[in-house]
């Protein structure tokens, strides 16, 4: 369940790239759950029209994913499908990181395919066809070259798993009968398996699978002309006929592939490369230089379907090791030393040693850095110490004990302490000790839980608050197009917010992004 704070930054965002209208479909969405056309009708007071058109613009976008119900019509009726609607939170957040997705890909592609996805990124979901398309309207270069290059940059983007295929537009969820559901309860008491929300069962429904979201589009005159030549060779004068037909049939499909599949951005694997990004850099901050090319070597060398940690052999961690800055002058040794300090576990399989180290570690470790870096900021030197020994403890630390530890005066260690309680960032116990009289001592402790919601719930507002500003920037830029030195005086402010909010975002992303 999101904050207020949240929703609020979501629907601030569908209104800077959408407008007012399309914002106001889509915060009733976030706001009311999984609705109807009717229902969100009533919701905004709009027109039927005025909605559906929202609707579309959210689909696009892949902010909205729709699906289908059945609904009975009256006692005794005839049932029907009915369309429901649900809005894509996490969908909506990652339109703040699309510079961040461009320059990922620009780094590991070029800037071919940077251009390639900046147009799936402006447009939503595009087909092969359309890309191609708004390539040719850029360029004035003979279009059957410009398709072959754009098909080129495409299988290089759908290899990489930058683009996928978009998943089902309007999964039908089937009733589950009462027998079903209670078998499924008992197996579900019995294994403990999870039971899913009409939400989730709608999400599972619409995903395609992992051979279809990557299956590319290929230009199957060229790449099996020689195969067929061969095969029509081999076929005799009485199945000549069906060869015929299988080869048209196999051009046809090559066209509906190129007309009517839509491609989209796969956000999951740019949140995978930013979470990637930010444990190589805290490693490098902690370990050194050298820490971080083994670690980006580890994660890139492993299976990637793992979520919880990474895996990999040592010939594949020390091929990806060569291939980094500064890899090849790596011993072997120094690898496996560098391995151990970053808390590694091997093992030996199939005469190959493997190593695999717990991911959340590092995010932890991240997180840990963040709070406390807001700490400092917000709160001083003296409570930033006492704060760092309450995180590595873990238990709760009565005050006297804190103030030994941190050599922060018992007084002053009181007042901080309490004022960190107040605020909500230290949990705090009384404990009554009978003896020679009573005597209250206070302990504290970090709940990380319901503190790092609350540090997420501040990144959302902080986030808001710039985005806002920005907005209003950009507005106070379109009034003065004469003015060359205020525009350019607003376009400074602009920037200078921009990458506040890009920066205000790594952290929201390791709260809310990166949690496993």
């Amino acid at each position: 369940m999101v904050s207020q704070d949240a929703l609020n930054l979501a629907v601030s965002l569908m209104t800077s790239h959408f407008g007012d209208l399309v914002a106001k479909v889509c915060g009733c969405l976030l706001q009311g759950g999984t609705l109807s056309l009717q229902e969100i009708v009533r919701c905004t007071e709009l027109s039927n029209s005025q909605v559906k058109n929202g609707l579309l613009v959210l689909i696009q976008h892949n902010c909205v994913q729709a699906f289908s119900v059945p609904k009975q019509a009256g006692a005794g009726g005839a049932t029907k499908s009915l369309t429901q609607y649900m809005a894509l939170f996490d969908n909506i957040l990652h339109r703040m990181r699309f510079t961040k997705f461009l320059a990922i890909v620009r780094d590991d592609l070029g800037p071919q395919c940077e251009t390639l996805l900046e147009g799936l990124l402006q447009h939503g979901r595009l087909t092969f066809d359309q890309l191609v398309v708004r390539a040719t309207s850029k360029q004035s270069e003979d279009s059957s070259s410009i398709r072959d290059v754009l098909r080129k940059n495409l299988e290089r983007l759908v290899h990489g798993q930058y683009v996928e295929r978009c998943p089902r537009p309007e999964p039908f969820i089937a009733p589950t009968s009462e027998e079903g559901t209670a078998s499924a309860r008992r197996r579900s008491a019995k294994s403990k398996e999870e039971t899913y929300s009409l939400e989730q069962q709608a999400m599972i429904a619409a995903a395609l699978s992992h051979a279809e979201r990557f299956s590319v589009i290929t230009d199957s005159g060229r790449e099996s002309s020689d195969v067929k030549d061969a095969d029509k060779q081999d076929v005799s004068v009485g199945d000549k006929r069906k060869f015929e037909v299988l080869e048209l049939d196999e051009e046809v499909q090559a066209a509906i592939t190129e007309t009517e599949v839509l491609w989209r951005a796969n956000f999951q694997k740019f949140v995978h490369c930013l979470e990637k990004k930010a444990c190589v850099a805290n490693v490098r901050s902690r370990l050194g230089l050298d820490a971080g090319v083994v670690l980006e070597a580890l994660v890139e060398s492993s299976d990637q379907e793992k979520d919880n940690f990474v895996k990999a052999s040592m010939d594949g961690i020390l091929e990806a090791v060569r291939g980094k800055p500064g890899g090849i002058s790596m011993t072997l040794e120094h690898i496996r030393i560098v391995l151990d300090q970053l808390g590694c576990s091997s093992s030996i399989e199939d005469n190959n040693v493997f190593y695999k180290m717990e991911v959340q570690c590092i995010i932890e470790s991240c997180q840990n850095d963040e709070v406390e870096s807001l700490v400092l900021s917000r709160y001083g030197k003296e409570a930033y110490r006492i704060f760092r020994l309450l995180i590595k403890k873990g238990s709760l630390v009565e005050t006297e004990q804190i103030s030994d530890i941190t050599f922060v005066e018992k007084k002053v260690a009181q007042g901080i302490l309490y004022k960190l309680w107040n605020d909500d960032y230290l949990y705090m116990q009384k404990v009554i000790s009978i003896g020679a009289g009573q005597l209250q001592h206070f302990l504290w402790k970090v709940e990380k839980h319901s503190l790092w919601e609350l540090v997420l719930n501040h990144m959302y507002h902080a986030a808001l608050n710039l985005n806002q500003k920005i907005a209003h920037i950009v507005e106070q830029e379109q009034e003065v197009l004469q003015a060359r030195e205020k525009r350019e005086q607003l376009r400074k402010s602009r920037m200078i917010l921009e990458l506040s909010l890009l920066k205000v975002d790594d952290a929201l992303m390791l709260f809310h992004d990166f949690k496993r």
